[in-house]
């Protein structure tokens, strides 16, 4: 077996940096922290930025009289008090970050959501520190467009130097000249980097080295070093590096130009040359003073950025067809929007539904600003997409609510059988959240039935700290549960569930990139007893399917309520030749819990307290 680590890592932490990194640039040894620690409290709710945001905001007119005269919504309009909007001129920009950043640093379940957009243009001297909920955009149609002299700065100092919890937190589509060559983005689970152009280096880990669990990053150049350092996993996709330094336990690359050569385990890389299909998120952007949404076009076999020319490939759609909806807008208005041919963008806050939104629409896109959260308060569906073709679901947070819902989304009605290969539906950065900020319970996450639907980038999420935390309390039998034929997920996150994390009963499935904690909080063996095995599977194929693949699995348990329980594999699936796994792995974090397998009966169990992990090349 592998040496012990010399460190055990806390759930949501990691082991120092692989051996992999060089000696000149290998941080030093980091001591073992706690991460369910009082720290994490969440900072009191405030009103109103002292810098008030009005002047900085531009207000959209909304579409001509003729709708209004129809009595129909209009489109368009204000983008609400949490989106500050900068121009190069702007006074005192960075006196206004550093203030939304004092509220958000450690607000991890507070109620404050903010997006802070940058018109085109270069912006000097500035450090963009990020919180919690917080998201900073250029307004171009490039990253170039909009340049940062500075940083745009991920780092754990609310947390002890920790960055296991820095979660919900974004960057998109800005171009950055880093101070001293290097940007920090220490983040975790819920915090993609998207259409960045970092002219330097990047550093995923926090400052003092310590314990990091993340990330993703899309549709971005880093032109010089990425330097992942503690970071457990992460995963890279259809992106350009100048290199990357080192891996810990998982390090996965898609259609990424510069990636390390394929070597798992040793060092951890999966790398494939391409990503099979991908379409970026919507966007977005100016043009000259009209917002407009952009909708970049479906990529096959996908390698680099989208925007290497300049403008990306698509489409783009005027303000004026979507409904901007702020919070207190009621369910049934967010509906008669849609019904009348309006798509959907939320502003940053918390809308509480008491009935679905109900998306029936071809080429529907529901587009979140700043974190925008959704809470089903009476135990409802949150989001309901019918089998249709082309909709777009990107860039907010559900929350469950107190009452059980039976699922939060559903991409497609059961027994949903359309093609869709020529215009996929796609989930791109919607996060789902059972417990933490209270109590929430829901018996399925995400459901996809639609076929060829690509979930690109999500965190789903049963709590494991915060309020309203406890095996029955949160309770939550499933994350995502796939009954759509030819479905791919990129970048799948998936964590605590009661039962399965994932259950997969479609045909074709393709997952690249799975991160997986089994629920911590399990009371005893019993709880988790599925008939005769031990333990629910991480991620579980059904018995009758024939095709499947996935590329760069891993899960982690942590059994720190009874360290005894026995978890007898990570992954479950037939065995069967169309069936394929590569590059799986499964770590026991600190000896609390063990596996006896990887996946099925193949795979050495996890060894003790130590937090190597046991892997499998290819399966079968």
């Amino acid at each position: 077996m592998p040496s012990v680590s010399p460190h055990t890592p806390s759930p949501h932490t990691s082991p120092d940096p692989a051996p992999s990194a060089s000696p000149a640039t290998r941080p030093p040894a980091v001591g073992r922290r706690a991460v369910l620690a009082a720290a994490a409290a969440a900072a009191p709710v405030l009103a109103g930025l002292t810098a008030a945001p009005a002047s900085a905001v531009q207000r959209t007119a909304s579409s001509p009289t003729a709708r209004q005269e129809q009595g129909l919504l209009p489109g368009g309009g204000d983008l609400g008090p949490n989106v500050l909007v900068f121009d190069p001129s702007t006074p005192d920009i960075q006196a206004r970050l550093d203030e939304v950043f004092r509220r958000q640093e450690s607000a991890q379940f507070d109620t404050g959501r903010y997006a802070l957009l940058f018109k085109p243009g270069t912006y000097n001297g500035l450090n963009a520190q990020l919180g919690f909920y917080t998201s900073i955009v250029g307004l171009g149609l490039s990253p170039d467009d909009t340049t940062i002299n500075g940083d745009v700065t991920v780092d754990a100092g609310w947390f002890d130097g920790n960055a296991t919890q820095n979660f919900w937190r974004s960057a998109e589509n800005l171009a950055l000249v880093p101070v001293n060559g290097t940007n920090r983005w220490a983040v975790a689970q819920a915090a993609p980097f998207r259409r960045m152009h970092v002219r330097g280096g990047l550093n995923l880990s926090p400052d003092g080295y310590g314990w990091a669990s993340g990330g993703y990053i899309a549709d971005s150049r880093v032109d010089g070093e990425v330097g992942p350092y503690s970071q457990q996993q992460w995963y890279t996709r259809d992106s350009a590096i100048g290199g990357w330094l080192n891996g810990v336990w998982n390090m996965v690359f898609s259609g990424v130009e510069g990636a390390p050569a394929q070597s798992f385990p040793d060092p951890p890389y999966t790398t494939l040359d391409t990503t099979p299909v991908s379409r970026e998120k919507p966007f977005l952007y100016l043009d000259g003073d009209e917002y407009r949404v952009f909708l970049p076009e479906k990529r096959t076999d996908a390698r680099g950025v989208s925007w290497g020319n300049g403008t990306p490939r698509g489409t783009s759609l005027p303000l004026s067809q979507f409904y901007v909806a702020q919070p207190g807008v009621p369910a049934a208005t967010l509906n008669e929007a849609l019904d009348q041919g309006l798509n959907l963008l939320l502003t940053p806050g918390i809308h509480h539904l008491d009935q679905p939104i109900q998306v029936s629409r071809a080429g529907t896109v529901v587009l979140g600003l700043g974190y925008a959260t959704l809470v089903p308060d009476n135990g409802v569906t949150a989001v309901k997409v019918a089998d249709v073709d082309g909709v777009r679901l990107a860039g907010f947070l559900i929350d469950a609510g107190p009452v059980n819902s039976p699922t939060l989304l559903e991409v497609g009605p059961e027994g949903s059988s359309e093609d869709h290969s020529a215009n996929p539906t796609t989930v791109q950065d919607v996060f789902v959240r059972i417990g933490g900020a209270g109590a929430g319970k829901a018996t399925t996450s995400i459901v996809i039935n639609s076929r060829h639907t690509i979930v690109d980038h999500t965190w789903i999420w049963r709590a494991d700290h915060g309020t309203g935390v406890g095996w029955e309390t949160n309770r939550a039998d499933f994350g995502l549960v796939v009954n759509g034929d030819d479905v791919l997920v990129t970048g799948l996150f998936v964590e605590h569930f009661n039962k399965y994390d994932v259950q997969w009963t479609g045909e074709r499935g393709r997952t690249i990139f799975f991160q997986n904690e089994k629920a911590y909080d399990a009371p005893n063996q019993g709880a988790v007893q599925n008939d005769s095995t031990k333990g629910y599977a991480a991620y579980k194929v059904a018995d009758d399917v024939t095709t499947h693949e996935g590329w760069g699995l891993g899960s982690y348990c942590y059994y720190n309520v009874d360290p005894t329980i026995v978890q007898h594999h990570g992954f479950s699936a037939p065995d069967r030749p169309g069936v394929k796994f590569h590059n799986l792995l499964v770590v026991s974090l600190g000896g609390q819990g063990q596996y006896e397998c990887v996946i099925n009966d193949t795979g050495a169990p996890t060894s003790g307290t130590s937090t190597t992990p046991s892997t499998v090349v290819s399966y079968p």
